[in-house]
């Protein structure tokens, strides 16, 4: 993770009493911060200096969170990106998540959840990008699995999968013989960790496991209270 004297943040937030908390707050833990209070001010502010952290309210004059996040992400499609909000319902969290936000935080909140959350964010981003083989065809012991072709071939015998029984599949693989957490998951599928979804999610591992069952050398377990793990036994 990159020393956070160097983590510059740009925090945009209409409330200036919130803003100077936060700002000082994030001063203190040693992120050098940059406050805004309003959208097109963190705009301009985003398109004028170096940042790697982006907290953006919602709900904020001339321009909303929204729109700001899609700027910023014309320009930078990999820089995190935290929304604060006290818009707590599903449709505002997707809205959220499909103008590229990395997280979500509803007010009221602490200052530590915020943190611990903005870390958890670097410490993704920051990852060595995991190989992924070009033509997107895995090998699982006796398996072959065709991400593009959304089929897993096993002895001249094809699955047809889903897309996002595919999806999750690869990010398995992409991650295989290493627990993969539940919620990155979620995000990277579903694009929102909600109770619903997590539900879903597990009803297609169940079935992955069905798919997976010919070859005892592959085995999807799960890891209590914290995600899955593809064992791949050479």
């Amino acid at each position: 993770m990159m020393d956070k004297v160097q983590t510059r943040v740009l925090l945009a937030e209409d409330d200036r009493n919130l803003g100077n908390l936060l700002r000082n707050y994030l001063e203190a833990k040693g992120y050098s911060t940059f406050l805004c209070v309003n959208g097109e001010e963190a705009t301009e502010m985003f398109s004028q200096k170096e940042f790697d952290f982006c907290i953006l309210d919602i709900m904020m004059p001339v321009k909303d969170g929204f729109t700001v996040a899609s700027e910023i992400r014309a320009i930078n499609k990999k820089i995190p990106i935290l929304f604060l909000t006290a818009k707590a319902l599903q449709e505002d969290k997707l809205k959220g998540f499909e103008a590229g936000a990395d997280d979500y935080i509803t007010k009221p909140f602490s200052m530590e959840e915020l943190l611990m959350r903005m870390q958890a964010i670097l410490r993704r981003t920051e990852e060595a990008p995991r190989a992924v083989p070009p033509d997107n065809i895995f090998s699982l012991g006796g398996y072959t699995f065709d991400y593009n072709r959304q089929a897993l071939i096993f002895r001249n015998k094809e699955q047809k999968l889903t897309s996002k029984e595919a999806g999750l599949l690869k990010l398995l693989c992409v991650h295989a013989n290493e627990v993969l957490d539940r919620s990155t998951a979620l995000k990277e599928i579903w694009h929102d960790d909600s109770y619903f979804n997590a539900r879903s999610m597990d009803v297609y591992i169940v079935k992955l496991r069905k798919y997976l069952k010919s070859d005892p050398r592959v085995e999807l377990i799960n890891v209590h209270g914290v995600g899955f793990k593809l064992v791949v036994n050479i």
